[in-house]
C-alpha cells in the first residue's frame, strides 16, 4: 500500500508554482514499511520511495521545487520504474491533506490495491494554478499521467490501469459492474432535498435495500469473496453518504440493512481506504454548497 504526494511542476519553474508549498507528511501508524522480496536470492530489504527526484540527477531533491510532497511506503514491488503522477483536490480544512473527491479516491484506491507507486499533486480548487489547467483544461480531477499522456475521468483511468497493470486483477464482471450504481445519485437527491415527503429518502432506501439483498446472496463484495473495481468505486461514495447524511440529516443506514453496514465497515477499515480517504470535515464542507444552495 502506498501513496506519495508532490506538486506537478514543469521542468522550468513558473510564477504559478509559487502558490504551492513544500511539506512532508508521514504515513499513518498502520502503514508498513516497504518490504520487497527478491525472487531469486530471496533477500528481503526495506525501501521507502522518496518523491520529486530531479530528472537527470542521481540524487533526490525534496525542497528544490515548491511543491507539496507526501512520501508513503509501498507494500510490494512496484510494477513501474517511476511513480505515476496523479492530480487530486486538496483539502480545504487542513494543509497538505487530500480533498473530498470520491472519484479521486477511487483512482488512488486502484493504485494502492495494484501496489503501484504514485505521486499525488494536490490542487487548490479555490485558486487553480496554471500548470494544472494546462494538464486539465476543464479544471477537473482526477487526472493521471501514464506513458507521458495525461488521462482524465475515473472510469477511463481505472480501465487504463487495469489493462496496463493487470496483476492483481481488479476487473468486475460486466453483469455485476452496475451493482449499487444508483446509490450515489439517490443519495445526492436525498441530501439536497428540503421536503421530507418528496420521496428522495425512499428512493435511497430502495437502492440500499436492493444492494443489501445482493450482498446477502453474493457478498461480501460485489464480485463475491474478492474485492474488485466496483467496490473501489462504491466505497468512497458510501463514505460520503455516511458522513454527509449523518451531519446534515442526522440520518444513517438503518440496522435493517446489516449486509450494507457490514460492507461499509469492511471497506472503510481497509488500509488502502484509510490512507486515501478525505477527512470527515472536508466531506462536510464539500457538500455544504449543495445542501445550502
Amino acid at each position: 500500500m502506498m501513496y506519495h504526494h508532490t506538486a506537478l511542476l514543469p521542468r522550468a519553474a513558473s510564477e504559478s508554482q509559487k502558490t504551492m508549498s513544500t511539506a512532508r507528511i508521514h504515513p499513518s501508524p498502520s502503514a508498513i514499511s516497504t518490504t520487497i522480496k527478491h525472487l531469486t536470492g530471496k533477500l528481503q530489504f526495506a525501501r521507502t520511495h522518496t518523491l520529486s527526484p530531479l530528472k537527470g540527477s542521481g540524487r533526490s531533491r525534496r525542497n528544490t521545487l515548491r511543491g507539496r510532497t507526501l512520501t508513503v511506503s509501498a507494500s510490494s514491488a512496484p510494477a513501474v520504474s517511476e511513480p505515476l503522477e496523479v492530480c487530486v483536490k486538496a483539502s480545504v480544512t487542513t494543509p497538505n491533506k487530500l480533498g473530498d473527491c470520491p472519484f479521486s479516491q477511487r483512482v488512488l484506491l486502484t493504485l494502492e490495491e495494484k501496489h503501484l507507486p504514485y505521486d499525488i499533486k494536490l490542487v487548490d480548487f479555490a485558486k487553480k494554478p496554471e500548470w494544472f489547467l494546462q494538464v486539465s483544461p476543464e479544471g477537473k480531477v482526477p487526472v493521471i499521467k501514464i506513458d507521458e499522456k495525461w488521462i482524465a475521468d475515473s472510469d477511463v483511468i481505472t480501465q487504463e490501469l487495469e489493462e496496463k497493470f493487470p496483476d492483481p486483477p481488479l476487473g468486475t464482471p460486466p453483469e455485476k459492474a452496475s451493482v449499487g450504481s444508483k446509490i450515489f445519485s439517490t443519495f445526492i437527491g436525498f441530501l439536497k432535498s428540503k421536503d421530507p415527503n418528496d420521496g428522495t429518502e425512499e428512493a435511497l432506501l430502495n437502492e440500499l435495500t436492493a444492494f443489501n439483498d445482493y450482498l446477502k446472496e453474493n457478498g461480501p463484495f460485489v464480485n463475491g469473496k474478492q474485492i474488485s473495481a466496483a467496490d473501489l468505486s462504491l466505497g468512497p461514495k458510501l463514505y460520503h453518504l455516511e458522513i454527509s447524511l449523518g451531519h446534515y440529516k442526522n440520518w444513517s443506514v438503518p440496522d435493517s440493512l446489516p449486509y450494507v453496514k457490514s460492507y461499509m465497515k469492511t471497506i472503510f477499515s481497509m488500509d488502502s481506504f484509510i490512507k486515501t480517504r478525505a477527512l470527515p470535515e472536508d466531506v462536510i464542507e464539500g457538500w455544504r454548497p449543495k445542501v445550502m444552495g
